[in-house]
Order: C-alpha cells, then sequence, then structure tokens
C-alpha cells in the first residue's frame, strides 16, 4: 500500500514539474514547448479576452438596414437604405466633453513648451474654435467666453473641434491610455509618465512597440522583477512589452458611419429579446425602419404603462422655429443649448444622445452613393488611404522630430499593383469618379463635396425632428467646425464577437469513431 501511495506521490510531483515548465502547453504543430528557454523560447501570452477601455461600451456586431427611415424631405437622396453588416466594436458612453478635451490641452502644454515656436503650432492647432457659437444676429458672446472653460460646462459635449481635431484626440488618448496601463502593471514608473516627458521624448503606442524614438522610460518594479512573467527567449525579465503580450489595447478612432448608425439604433433592445444562454438564443430579430435610438416600435413610441416617460423629450433638439426649450416652468427639453452628455434616456447599448444634443464626426468621407458603393464585405466604410511605416535610407523607422510621433508615408501604386485585393494606396475615389468608375464628378472643383467632405451623423440641439434619425447624414469639410457638432471615439474588437466569455462560431461534441 505504500509503495503504491508513494507512486501516486511521485507522479503527482512529475506532473507538478512538466506544468511548471511549460504552463502555456505546447505547439500543436510543431509539438515544441511553449516559454520554455530549453526548446527555442518562443513565448505565448496566455489567452485572454479584450478589456473595455475607459469610456466604452461593447456593441455587438450584427445586421441591419442602413439609411433612410422616414421620406427624404431634404431631397437629397443620399442614404438610400441598404443590408450591412457590422462587426462588434467599443463606442463612448457618451460623447466628448469639454472637461476631457481640456485635460488634452494641459497634457500638450505640459509636455510642448509653449514659449518655443514649433510648440505652439502644436498646441494652437489643437485649440477648439469658440468663435463657432457667434451669429451675426444673435448675442453669443457669453458662450465664445465661458462655454469651453467655464467648470458649470464641464460635462457638456465640446463643440467648435475639427474632424481632424477629432482625429487627433483620438490618438492622444490611445497613448494616454496605453501608458497608463503599462504605468499601472509596474512595466514603466509612474514618476515618468508627470516628470522627465517632454516634447519629441513623449511615449506614444507605436514608437514604443517599434522601439524608435526618443522615449525612455525607467522600467517599473514588474519589469524588473524575478516574478515578471515577461521572459525572453533565454529566460531572463523582459522588461518591455509587445502587442502579443495582450496588455495594450487597440487605437481610439472615429467610428465609421455604419458603426455609428448601428449603435444609435441600439437594436439589442427589441422585444422579445433573446436569450443570452447558450442553445436557446432564438429568431434573429431586428427592427428595420426603426427611427429613433430610443423606440421600441417604428413610431417611436415607448411603452407608457408606468408612465415614466409619457409626455417626456427623449433628445435635445429643435421643437419648431422659435423654440429652443419651451416655456418657463415647463421646459420641454431643458436645454436651450447643448445639455450633460449624461442626459436623456440612453439606448439599448447603454449609448446618450445618439440623438440630438450634439452631431458627431464619423471616420468616413462623404459621397451621396455611399449606400451604393460601400463593398459588400463587414465594416462598410469609404476613406480609406493606405499607408506605411516611412523609412530613412538606412531602412530605419522614422519619427517625427518634434512630436515623436512615427511617421508614415502614403503607399505608392506601384507597390501594390500586383495585388489582388487592391492596387493603390489612396481609394477615397474607388468606383465613385475615378478612372475605373469611367466617371467623372469635378470633387471639388465643381461641386461642394471634397475629398476633404467627412460625414457626420445624429440631430443637435439645433435641429428639428427629423435630423434625430440615424440614418440621415450631412457632411462639413475635415478642418471646419460648428457650435452643434461634436464627436466620441470607437476602438476595434479583438476575439470574440459575442463579448467576453462567450465562444466564436458554433461548437459540436466530438463524436466517437473507432480506431
Amino acid at each position: 500500500m505504500k509503495v503504491k501511495n508513494l507512486t501516486i506521490l511521485l507522479s503527482c510531483a512529475v506532473l507538478l514539474a512538466s506544468c511548471g515548465k511549460n504552463k502555456s502547453g505546447k505547439s500543436s504543430v510543431t509539438g515544441w514547448n511553449y516559454n520554455d528557454k530549453k526548446m527555442g523560447g518562443y513565448q505565448v501570452a496566455k489567452a485572454k479576452d479584450q478589456k473595455t477601455g475607459p469610456g466604452l461600451v461593447f456593441v455587438e456586431g450584427g445586421t441591419f438596414t442602413m439609411g433612410q427611415t422616414e421620406e427624404d424631405v431634404m431631397g437629397d437622396w443620399n442614404n438610400i437604405p441598404r443590408r450591412v453588416s457590422v462587426p462588434s466594436f467599443y463606442i463612448d458612453r457618451t460623447e466628448v466633453a469639454n472637461v476631457h478635451y481640456r485635460e488634452y490641452l494641459f497634457w500638450l502644454n505640459r509636455i510642448f513648451d509653449p514659449e518655443e515656436e514649433q510648440n505652439r503650432a502644436i498646441i494652437e492647432a489643437a485649440l477648439p474654435d469658440t468663435l463657432c457659437w457667434r451669429s451675426e444676429l444673435s448675442y453669443n458672446e457669453p458662450m465664445v467666453e465661458y462655454y469651453f472653460r467655464h467648470p458649470g460646462f464641464n460635462y457638456y459635449p465640446v463643440v467648435g473641434v475639427t474632424w481632424r481635431q477629432a482625429s487627433d484626440f483620438c490618438l492622444w488618448r490611445s497613448d494616454r491610455v496605453n501608458e497608463g496601463i503599462l504605468a499601472d502593471k509596474g512595466y514603466v514608473r509612474k514618476e515618468s509618465i508627470s516628470n522627465g516627458q517632454s516634447g519629441a521624448s513623449n511615449f506614444t503606442t507605436k514608437a514604443y512597440l517599434l522601439g524608435v524614438g526618443e522615449y525612455q522610460a525607467p522600467p517599473g518594479k514588474t519589469a524588473t522583477s524575478k516574478k515578471n512573467p515577461l521572459k525572453t527567449p533565454q529566460g531572463q525579465p523582459r522588461t518591455t512589452v509587445t502587442m502579443e503580450d495582450g496588455m495594450l489595447m487597440p487605437d481610439y478612432r472615429l467610428p465609421s458611419e455604419a458603426e455609428w448608425e448601428y449603435a444609435a439604433y441600439g437594436l439589442i433592445n427589441q422585444n422579445p429579446r433573446p436569450s443570452k444562454k447558450e442553445n436557446k438564443r432564438g429568431e434573429e430579430l431586428t427592427s428595420n425602419k426603426q427611427m429613433y435610438p430610443w423606440s421600441q416600435n417604428m413610431n417611436g413610441l415607448r411603452d407608457q404603462r408606468h408612465g415614466s416617460w409619457q409626455g417626456k423629450f427623449m433628445a435635445n433638439f429643435k421643437r419648431g422655429s422659435g423654440d429652443n426649450a419651451g416655456v418657463a416652468g415647463g421646459l420641454n427639453d431643458r436645454a436651450f443649448y447643448t445639455a450633460e452628455v449624461q442626459s436623456y434616456i440612453p439606448n439599448g447599448f447603454g449609448l446618450y444622445n445618439m440623438a440630438g444634443n450634439v452631431s458627431e464626426w464619423v471616420q468616413d468621407v462623404y459621397r451621396p452613393m455611399s449606400n451604393l458603393d460601400f463593398d459588400d464585405m463587414p465594416a462598410p466604410m469609404r476613406g480609406n488611404v493606405y499607408k506605411t511605416l516611412m523609412k530613412d535610407e538606412n531602412g530605419e523607422v522614422m519619427v517625427n522630430d518634434t512630436t515623436g510621433r512615427v511617421m508614415y508615408r502614403q503607399v505608392k501604386d506601384e507597390e501594390v499593383k500586383d495585388r489582388r485585393n487592391y492596387q493603390r494606396g489612396n481609394v477615397i475615389n474607388f468606383l465613385d469618379g475615378d478612372t475605373l468608375s469611367q466617371a467623372t464628378y469635378g470633387y471639388g472643383i465643381t461641386t461642394m463635396i471634397s475629398d476633404k467632405s467627412r460625414v457626420y451623423k445624429g440631430g443637435s440641439w439645433n435641429d428639428r425632428a427629423y435630423w434625430l434619425s440615424p440614418g440621415t447624414r450631412r457632411f462639413l469639410e475635415e478642418d471646419k467646425a460648428l457650435s452643434t457638432l461634436g464627436f466620441r471615439c470607437a476602438m476595434d474588437r479583438m476575439g470574440s464577437p459575442e463579448g467576453n466569455g462567450r465562444k466564436t462560431g458554433q461548437f459540436f461534441p466530438t463524436k466517437r469513431t473507432k480506431r
């Protein structure tokens, strides 16, 4: 009996020892151990779900009918309905507020000394256009002077921001979130966030991952510890993090038009709601003609059995000429201009103000016929300009001497002429005014639409109800701004399209087969 017990103990010890050497298993292709310095040292991080970034909400993708839901009262004929599919993604719960954008400006002023001329240009380029509030026959000077900076407007949506400025904010936000992750996990010292960074030496995600640029942060406690889970092929603690380690997040960015419109409808909230339990999923449920983000039926009406929403405005908009808020003692939407970003009721995905308050920038270049030109693949969008890393004559990646950002250049057509999936670098005009489509529209010459025209979505505080429908669309030049126009950020989803802890694909029990 003792011999038997001893044998069992020895077997367990061997199993534990083998598990200790190979925590992540072995390759099913080569049979070699992962994370084993004696077998090549190939490092493989344990499979993990993508975490939700600050301010974001997960939006499970799906199919919906994009475009017009009401009569085209503007006669634009620019949002013809079409069925599209949108992969899962993340999007901000609210619009970016004044306090968030001021945080961005504070960081710029701290890192880029405004006393230096080259830095002044960086800071001035980021400033919102507060003069967007002016109107020839209105007294809006208080909004010009105070709206962006007064604490009473802290959590009101930032306006006067161009498409370019909004895109730059997304890049900055990506870097700050990833820098914070590295500091929290002990791979860079937290002191380096406040001290030692200036000008081109600031942290940017791309430069960090590529190991280029002036950024040199001292490694944190985790990085230098023997308990550091990240190892070199030789088994030593690794001080730098890679994307394969699963810590850093994808970039924040502006949502595409299809993503924004899909998220605005919040179709997940349609009744009857499908069960989230496996094997009890129900049939496909979609409302093709829903008109507003808060609706549970096509007319936009709520179930009023409890009376809680009866008679209340569900968005901040202009009811009619001269009526931006209603009468004293009974203001209909309780806002003359914008309202706080978490006001009104969220939609099915938990997103606030996807109708009204401010319209919002999206990624897409505007074309009237976009819905007809869209690719049949998921994630439809117009506006791709493919880029690649810019390198010097020695093949080294180039970094901007002032901002510290990795530099990119547009892909040349001759570089991709032998590809099957695309043959040009700039495809903004693909099949729409280019030689392949054999059509010319005079974009930017004989029309108001150009390659700088960007789509913005959703109605604003100064729009009629027609514009509240997510299917409506308008455009503005990417370097212009409005007092009715703001933005929110989005992020790509990595992994299961149904969210964390969910499977990808259908799984069936393995049948027993005779050997």
